[in-house]
């Protein structure tokens, strides 16, 4: 092989699999090198170097330099074929860096692609010059594809396995409705808009605090956009997730209540040492400031950085009177210290339990021992409680169970006695099969039976 056939091949795979040149010359010379020690052996000292301008290789061995026609035929076949595993070994690594390099660089951007696969509920999605992995796990609630169809993603992650490049996709992530954002809205690509915080429950919902640089803009009504056609082609790609688009403002007096929308909020409570807003509603607006399984206040305490505990002024006053009175008997708490806590948000032995000593001593003037055992109480106090309340949740469990073995179990009243023994027998035995489902036993159900049978 000749200088300029040399270089026009290290042109061709820098063009072609975008490595860099001097990676190719590397490779070339590794591989050249790896050639002459296996002809010549390892106890010689060889050097190899490929010149950059012409291409023409040089090799040493021993300080002396070998000719080029005489070290074409040294190697022979057998060393052609090794320099050539290394150099393909040599390229596909370049090749996978350049690959990792590139996807690293737009983690979190959105790449579009075609599904050429489905496996185990994954879709393989080819990108071009790599493929793509969008798990069942990162695909949105409801969503199903088939092999040719279009997918927008974020590249949510990338890594290096082995010799390729495994690239993990998302439509669940919050960073994709931000990009689709970007896409969907000009200002905010422009940065006239800037999208402040997000939150998100794929497929359901999705909460985006804006403002804007311009007070001449309307930072939701630009999102909305006109009629809705904006914010409609976001949603879309979601599967119909609903957007609710809210004006962030760095005051959290404010910022709660556009986050809780459309719920109406009377105050906002701030506790700093706890990180957290207690929100008052009136009753009729404690449902929807709530949400559905608690997602409106969950996803307006996501956007805000704060824990929320929604309730109303009655609620409020009631925990207050009982946080005083609880704390007022915690050793070394005096009834002002009580106060004091209560005043700053803390509304239980759970809260108690994470107070800082040093925040704590300052406010009740105590020592590090008084300290120490009131954290210890209500840390104590607080484990107590929540034991009990778990408790109390099964034997509620255990109780709604046997309400409805013995609503199961309850026969039609019979005229007769000796058709009551008959349908306490039937019974019996249909509570029986019904124990072994809600894990009653049997001696109970058919005491249950007895009895309704009885009246």
């Amino acid at each position: 092989m000749n200088g300029p056939e040399l270089l026009r091949i290290v042109d061709a795979i820098h063009r072609d699999k975008s490595i860099d040149k001097e990676i190719v010359f590397e490779g070339i010379e590794q591989a050249i090198l790896s050639a002459a020690r296996k002809h010549f052996g390892e106890d010689h000292e060889i050097e190899v170097r490929v010149d950059r301008g012409h291409g023409n290789p040089t090799v040493k061995m021993d300080g002396n330099e070998i000719e080029p026609d005489a070290l074409g035929d040294l190697l022979g076949r057998i060393s052609a074929q090794t320099a050539k595993q290394v150099m393909i070994q040599k390229i596909r690594e370049a090749e996978r860096d350049s690959l990792f390099d590139e996807y690293t660089e737009i983690r979190n951007q959105i790449v579009s692609g075609t599904v050429t696969k489905i496996e185990g509920g994954a879709a393989i999605i080819s990108l071009g010059k790599s493929e793509g992995l969008l798990p069942r796990g990162e695909q949105i609630p409801g969503e199903s594809y088939r092999i040719g169809d279009r997918v927008r993603a974020t590249v949510l992650e990338v890594r290096k396995s082995g010799s390729r490049v495994k690239i993990i996709l998302s439509r669940t992530h919050v960073e994709f409705v931000r990009r689709l954002f970007e896409l969907e809205i000009p200002e905010v690509s422009e940065r006239v808009i800037e999208v402040r915080s997000l939150a998100r429950e794929a497929g359901y919902r999705s909460k985006v605090a804006v403002s804007c640089i311009d007070n001449n803009i309307d930072a939701v009504g630009a999102c909305v956009g006109v009629r809705g056609a904006r914010i409609k082609n976001i949603t879309g790609e979601l599967g119909d997730e609903k957007i609710d688009i809210v004006r962030w403002n760095d005051s959290l007096q404010v910022l709660v209540p556009n986050a809780l929308q459309p719920a109406e909020v009377e105050d906002v409570i701030l506790c700093p040492m706890l990180g957290r807003v207690i929100v008052l509603v009136r009753d009729d607006q404690l449902s929807l400031a709530i949400g559905k399984r608690g997602q409106n206040v969950r996803l307006a305490s996501k956007l805000v950085g704060w824990d929320i505990e929604v309730m109303t002024q009655e609620e409020l006053d009631e925990q207050l009177s009982r946080a005083v009175q609880a704390f007022s008997e915690v050793p070394s708490c005096n009834a002002e210290l009580a106060e004091n806590l209560v005043a700053q948000g803390f509304l239980s032995f759970d809260d108690l339990s994470i107070i800082e000593p040093d925040q704590l001593a300052e406010m009740g003037g105590l020592t590090e021992e008084q300290c120490d055992s009131i954290v210890g109480f209500a840390e104590r106090e607080s484990v107590r409680l929540e034991a009990e309340q778990r408790q109390r949740r099964a034997t509620e469990r255990t109780q709604s169970m046997v309400g409805g073995a013995s609503r199961v179990a309850s026969p039609v009243p019979a005229p007769t006695p000796v058709a009551v023994t008959e349908a306490v027998a039937e019974v019996v035995e249909s509570v029986a099969s019904d124990v072994v489902a809600v894990g009653i036993e049997a001696s109970e159900a058919v005491e249950a039976a007895e009895v309704s049978a009885s009246n």
